[in-house]
């Protein structure tokens, strides 16, 4: 990252750039630490010789495919690089045995067939183009060869597109290792692959960047038998932003189930289930009807719990619900949840200390019921979620016997929130 350690007119470099970030141009004079630059928009600068970076002047036009080929590995360096390729769809780059993939807001669906994965079943790494199913393949041999469990990290800014990379090295994961269709019921690969939709309505929201962005973590550990052959799988989540549920900064939203719960046509509020176009999913993923009321009662239970307000009670420093509406939401949210009206209330408008002995109950004010309302609805969510995961979990089957796994972890994108918040609370 160091400037070039001899700037000599007619040296090309790079220099930072208010709009671009970095913009190149060629050195006509040197004054001492200070040389004038004429940028590629044909205006003039003097900056100090310190400040500037150098270029390439033979940077082949359509890019490298590895970074560590560059002449000068700094930033406007990857960034010229991955600018290039992208320009020509070549979407993916790879820094040794690190790929970049570079969301290009579109479908490219010749990247992805079948086709192109029997290419890269019977290559070495770097023989072709940087791809997912490189980065696959290379941890599926060497988990095979090497008789070594092994993962795969996808990680980077919220829209870069890392679930759908992720569901590129599963999709690969399950050609080398998956059972032919013959075999019977539908594979474990089939079931994972599944289960992201569902997945995804519970946990994914729109976010400024990311209209389907991920809001929790998810490690998907396939497991294999002594053959290389998939054998069970499971998927482990952490980290919930639970506080999306009652804080979301406007233009966010909260999560997707919300709202395909609320967009259900007249007619058929009283059946959402087909609002979440799960249907089918449900029940390969083992949630029989009966489960499928429970989930949606909780969901609206949880919308309801959000037109609570609270108001001052007769007590001092107590509270009650405000109005008849807030009575209302109350009411529907105790039958919802098929709990007593009266202890949902209690549960907002008091607390409990537990002394030596005895146990004590203190009314809490409007603002404290307030925050006792969300936390409740946080926890619910949170739980809900888990027993989601859970049951998806049951369906497919683990392995107890396997020899190895491989790995992906699907770590959530990050942001520069207005309101910036912790991922289980309000910071």
């Amino acid at each position: 990252m160091a400037a070039p350690s001899k700037v000599v007119v007619g040296s090309q470099v790079w220099l930072e750039d208010p709009e671009v970030v970095w913009i190149d141009g060629d050195v006509l004079e040197i004054n001492g630490d200070n040389i004038k630059v004429k940028c590629s928009t044909g205006k003039e600068v003097v900056i100090n010789a310190s400040s500037v970076l150098a270029k390439d002047p033979e940077f082949p036009a359509g890019g490298v495919d590895d970074m560590t080929r560059l002449t000068y590995l700094h930033e406007p360096g990857v960034l010229q690089n991955l600018k290039s390729r992208y320009d020509a769809d070549d979407i993916y780059t790879y820094t040794g045995n690190i790929l970049i993939a570079v969301n290009p807001f579109k479908r490219l669906p010749d990247l992805y067939t079948k086709e192109i994965m029997t290419q890269y079943k019977g290559a070495s790494f770097g023989e072709l183009s940087p791809h997912p199913y490189a980065i696959a393949h290379a941890a599926y041999r060497q988990m095979v060869n090497e008789r070594i469990s092994q993962s795969i990290l996808v990680s980077g800014e919220s829209g870069a597109g890392k679930t759908e990379s992720t569901k590129n090295l599963m999709q690969y994961l399950a050609f080398m290792g998956g059972r032919p269709s013959s075999e019977g019921r539908r594979s474990v690969e089939q079931q994972v692959l599944e289960s992201n939709p569902v997945l995804e309505a519970f946990g994914n929201a729109k976010t400024l960047r990311n209209n389907n962005s991920s809001r929790f973590g998810k490690f998907v550990e396939i497991q294999f038998n002594d053959s290389g052959r998939i054998s069970g799988a499971a998927i482990r989540t952490y980290l919930l932003e639970r506080s999306r549920v009652c804080q979301v900064s406007d233009p966010e939203r909260n999560y997707h189930c919300f709202y395909m719960l609320c967009a259900a046509p007249p007619g058929e509020s009283e059946n959402p289930k087909s609002t979440l176009k799960l249907g089918r999913l449900w029940m390969l993923l083992g949630i029989n009807s009966e489960e499928q009321d429970a989930i949606f009662r909780v969901v609206a239970a949880i919308l309801h719990l959000g037109n609570i307000e609270f108001g001052k009670g007769s007590e001092p420093d107590s509270s009650q619900p405000k109005d008849d509406k807030s009575n209302f939401h109350l009411t529907t949210a105790a039958e919802l949840f098929e709990c007593d009206r009266t202890a949902l209330e209690d549960s907002f408008c008091t607390r409990v200390i537990v002394t030596r002995g005895e146990s004590i109950k203190k009314c809490l004010d409007p603002t404290a019921a307030t925050i006792s309302r969300d936390a409740f609805a946080k926890i619910v969510y949170s739980k809900l979620f888990d027993w989601l995961v859970n049951k998806i979990n049951n369906t497919i089957g683990q392995d107890s016997d396997s020899k190895f796994f491989i790995g992906v972890l699907d770590i959530y994108g990050f942001e520069s929130f207005k309101t910036n918040r912790c991922l289980t609370g309000t910071l």
